[in-house]
């Protein structure tokens, strides 16, 4: 399970170190092997690769006709790249993802359970500030009578 907010760095060839805590989890799991692609928000994802398989093959599922699936084919699955841990831990980011998030020097990676997600500082901030200053904000259906 991945949890945790962490600030990092690209370097100077566009790769990230994954924290300590992660790498082993990582390793066990899937061998390093990993997939990067983009999500809606501009964000990237970060799956192990078993974990991704599924998700691919569902998205694979919905109809190439219709134009909501097809566009989210393209940019999950059209964007996905295979990449590896390599032996310090790190992480190479394509130009064609960074470019996609945004991503500069500071990144953010947070950790949502099951994958992570990899956020430019900026766009990071900038979601966390509308968040916070939603007074509208409502809780999902499905979590209906839930409590912290």
């Amino acid at each position: 399970m991945f949890r945790g907010a962490t600030s990092l760095s690209l370097d100077a060839k566009n790769r990230l170190t994954v924290p300590t805590k992660h790498r082993e989890a990582l390793q066990l799991e899937c061998a390093g092997n990993l997939v990067l692609t983009a999500h809606p928000h501009r964000c990237l994802l970060l799956y192990p690769q078993p974990a991704w398989e599924p998700i691919q093959a569902k998205m694979m599922a919905l109809s190439s006709f219709d134009k909501q699936s097809s566009a989210l084919q393209r940019l999950l699955v059209g964007f996905a790249e295979d990449i590896s841990l390599d032996s310090a831990g790190r992480l190479l980011v394509s130009p064609v993802l960074r470019d996609f998030a945004g991503l500069d020097k500071e990144v953010m990676l947070v950790g949502q359970g099951s994958h992570f997600e990899l956020w430019s500082m900026t766009a990071w901030r900038a979601q966390l500030e509308q968040v916070m200053q939603d007074e509208g904000f409502a809780m999902p259906a499905e979590l209906e009578g839930f409590s912290l």
